[in-house]
């Protein structure tokens, strides 16, 4: 831990242990009064009196467009959510990250209904944002399964623990014994691809007259779409005839399926039981790197005498289950114990493809092997009212918390990462499987404690402290602090602020994974395989490589609320996040000299590789605008809502290149400017969003515009680099409600049919990929649809 984090978390721990002074105070607000839970342990904070931002994402908003996934219908709401589409990214494709503020993905902590939400198996490896994470994977939670989002846009691992650097997102999931709804959906692009097809609902049933259970669902399906374009440069062996569209580029073939369940049961009048429990399934069918017929090394022209285009399919399963009891004991007191799991299995096959050094007889289709991830946590939480003699309470919050994590790698059919003819490639063309020897099942076990204190100094100041310790038995321990604060001038006008220290744990697929992989360079045109080592393996210790250690954060904000009438609500919040030893994916090590380093030690048969390492410090700066109003008009309403982020990250060190690297005339990047470009100018550095709705009682109207900054790539050739300009995006919808019950909705996302700027012929892969996977609205164009909904 550094001096900075150690000595703020110290001085917390130490205020936490005095007396502090008074208790929550009611807010004179009368707008955003709904009750959070995100990032306090009071009771009764509403929005408006929050110290620290946070946004509450509704329903209505999570529909108001045509997705079906939760985390593109997120970055459309939020300004600081960023949530691209890459293809042709192996099983990134199908499991797609989102980023909070500019940070890594794996930076933002997910909670469902206030617990911890377990990480997704795969890691993003290729050239998309977040490379080198393993994040939440957001979508696998039905959209009908929600009542909110609350997203607390602050650091927050003093509360929560590991990951919550960038801020936390909690679902909050529907819990009532009666109503519900069924919708059907179906939409296509403009382009004439990529149907849509859903069907969800939930439902609301009593458990006699103490609980209830509500249940939903959904089942969805999603065609491919394409935007590759022909090949356009010089012929060759192992390139694409001229003019043939040899590639897949857009999104993939997926079928989806999820049921959620939450529930409660009032046992007696101090205990209430409630569990809660989500299970999806994805298939997902993306697609690799086109091999020519006439390529000698990747193709048999016996098998495939025109080449043929691999295609990656995915197989996730998903389940969690919380389960807990909550209730009051003597002294005022507040407890809540609960069990949480959490387990992902991702399959992963190569379809339509060959082991080219088996020969004639290879199969065509492989199974390539598993990932998964599993996640047992049992904590116990408590917090009581505590009457110091002051006009409102204090309230204590203490816990406790075991968790256990596992990760496995498991193999493949054997015929998927073989290699029996040692002049051609091993492993199924497009995703070789995963080799016994890389294999492997591993486990860690971690163990935290948290104090905290909310109270209200005066009438018009709030404060709060918190502290928590956590120890693993990987790599040690850590101590987050948070200090916040909020100070009303007036009903109108209040300032906030905190400094929090924070720290995210390596994950223990950052840990221990291992594989081949087959990538392309900008620049260049053929694909080549790089290995992805751990850290602690005899290859990355030969590149010089450490042992992973936690990333440390030290991060500060500041804002205005402003409330100057009852239907004005505005938020201005900037921020300052520090990141030391940030966890990143190595640069790909390649080259004879290469080669020749690992020779000198033993290592035979290894042409490049990658790993993960504690390279770099970055900073982010950045500032929010939210703001909202509600125009009450003669037979309906209008309710405006704007939004802008400006967030800039730069990379304040990078490590000194280890000596191996630096040996024999070597002169490698263990970090190169194409990795930090990815960091640093790979997502929108600013975005502003604006939308209305007119409600009437028969009629309906939305119409949303948002504009995404510039994005710019960076290759390994300077003349290369590239900068993407800002773009407009608009969609709108209309509604029709003949009755209380019955909702016909038509819209358009993306109205205009905008598509990014254009790749470079030298950034196209001679011409076939048209746009950038760093877009942050993808690039498919206009998509319709139409919705039928149904409430009771």
């Amino acid at each position: 831990m550094n001096r900075t984090s150690s000595t703020l978390a110290l001085a917390i721990a130490a205020a936490l242990a005095a007396p502090a002074g008074s208790a929550l105070a009611q807010s004179s607000a009368t707008t955003l009064d709904t009750v959070i839970v995100t990032g306090t342990r009071v009771a009764d904070r509403t929005v408006a009196e929050s110290q620290s931002p946070i946004d509450i994402i509704t329903p209505e908003a999570l529909t108001a467009t045509g997705t079906t996934e939760l985390a593109t219908a997120l970055a459309r709401a939020l300004p600081s959510l960023n949530f691209p589409r890459p293809a042709l990214v192996d099983g990134t494709s199908a499991i797609r990250p989102a980023q909070l503020r500019g940070l890594s993905p794996d930076q933002v902590l997910v909670l469902v209904n206030g617990k911890r939400r377990h990480a997704s198996s795969l890691l993003n490896l290729n050239g998309s944002i977040g490379r080198g994470s393993a994040p939440v994977d957001l979508n696998t939670i039905p959209v009908a399964a929600i009542a909110r989002v609350e997203v607390l846009r602050d650091g927050a691992s003093a509360q929560y623990g590991s990951d919550a650097i960038a801020g936390v997102v909690n679902v909050v999931l529907k819990g009532a014994e009666h109503g519900g709804s069924l919708a059907a959906n179906v939409g296509q692009y403009s382009a004439g691809d990529g149907k849509q097809y859903q069907l969800s609902g939930d439902t609301g049933v009593a458990l006699g007259e103490r609980g209830f259970l509500h249940v939903a669902g959904q089942l969805s399906q999603q065609d491919l779409t394409n935007r590759a374009r022909p090949f356009a440069g010089t012929p060759g062996p192992t390139q694409p005839a001229l003019g043939q569209k040899a590639f897949v580029i857009g999104e993939p073939d997926t079928d989806f399926s999820a049921i959620s369940l939450n529930s409660e049961v009032t046992l007696s009048d101090s205990i209430t039981a409630y569990a809660f429990s989500a299970l999806s399934n994805r298939d997902i069918t993306s697609f690799a790197f086109f091999r020519a017929p006439g390529n000698p090394t990747q193709n048999i022209p016996s098998i495939y005498p025109d080449g043929f285009l691999p295609q990656i399919n995915n197989v996730s399963k998903d389940r969690s289950l919380v389960a807990g009891l909550r209730g009051e004991a003597g002294n005022g007191w507040r407890w809540d114990a609960s069990y949480n799991y959490g387990y992902n299995h991702l399959e992963f096959y190569t379809r339509n493809t060959l082991n080219a050094s088996i020969g004639a007889s290879s199969p065509t289709s492989f199974y390539d092997g598993a990932l998964e991830t599993t996640q047992n946590i049992v904590n116990l939480d408590a917090s009581k009212s505590l009457d110091w003699g002051l006009a409102y309470p204090v309230t204590l919050s203490v816990g406790v918390e075991a968790r256990n994590e596992k990760w496995n790698q498991s193999p493949g059919v054997e015929g998927s990462y073989s290699q029996p003819d040692l002049g051609k490639p091993g492993g199924a063309q497009g995703f070789g499987g995963f080799a016994p020897s890389v294999s492997g099942h591993y486990s860690r076990d971690s163990y935290a404690a948290h104090l905290g204190l909310e109270a209200d100094l005066t009438e018009r100041l709030s404060a709060g402290a918190a502290a928590r310790y956590e120890d693993y038995d990987d790599f040690g321990s850590q101590l987050s602090g948070k200090l916040s604060g909020r100070f009303a001038f007036t009903d109108a006008v209040a300032l906030r602020g905190t400094v929090s220290s924070g720290f995210r744990a390596p994950s223990l697929a950052q840990q221990n994974f291992q594989t081949i992989s087959t990538t392309y360079l900008a620049g260049i045109s053929t694909p080549f395989e790089i290995r992805t080592f751990p850290a602690s393996s005899a290859v990355a210790k030969a590149f010089g490589a450490e042992d992973l250690k936690p990333e440390e954060s030290l991060s500060y904000s500041l804002g205005l609320v402003l409330q100057p009438v009852d239907a004005l609500y505005v938020t201005v919040d900037a921020y300052q996040i520090d990141v030391d030893d940030r966890i990143v994916l190595s640069s790909n090590l390649t080259g004879n000299g290469v080669r020749a380093l690992l020779e000198a030690q033993g290592i035979y048969g290894v042409n490049g590789g990658r790993y993960f390492t504690n390279a770099i410090d970055t900073r982010t700066r950045g500032v929010d605008v939210v703001g909202s109003y509600r125009f009450d008009l003669d037979s309906g309403s209008f309710n405006l809502t704007t939004g802008y982020n400006y967030s800039k990250t730069e990379v304040q060190r990078i490590a000194p290149n280890p000596a191996a690297l630096q040996s024999n005339g070597l002169n490698l990047e263990r970090i190169d400017r194409t990795e930090r470009g990815r960091i640093e100018e790979g997502f929108p550095r600013s975005k502003f969003l604006a939308s209305g709705t007119w409600n009437f009682e028969h009629w309906d109207f939305s119409l949303g515009a948002t504009r995404y900054g510039s994005v710019t790539t960076r290759t390994s050739s300077p003349v290369n680099d590239q900068t993407y300009g800002a773009k407009w995006v608009v969609d709108a919808s209309a509604s029709y409600k003949p009755s209380q019950n019955w909702t016909l909705t038509v819209g358009a996302d993306n109205l205009l049919n905008e598509y990014p700027d254009e790749n470079s012929f030298a950034n196209s892969t001679n011409g076939q990929f048209p746009y950038s996977n760093l877009s942050p609205f993808g690039f498919n164009g206009a998509y319709a649809y139409g919705r039928i909904s149904y409430k009771w």
